[in-house]
């Protein structure tokens, strides 16, 4: 069951969840005045998910 929605999540485009150093460097990159943007090419990491883990 496990690896069903693991295939469907992949397949919407949906990746594996962030490891605790890309959501350290995401949130600690904000105060020296990145944008969004620059954080998601910075990281590679969509700017949707960016914005959501900032504005959390």
């Amino acid at each position: 069951m496990q690896t069903a929605s693991k295939n469907i999540c992949e397949r919407m485009g949906r990746s594996q969840e962030l490891s605790e150093f890309k959501r350290g460097t995401m949130i600690g990159c904000h105060p020296c005045n990145k944008s969004i943007h620059e954080i998601s090419l910075l990281l590679n990491i969509p700017r949707s998910t960016v914005s959501g883990i900032i504005t959390k």
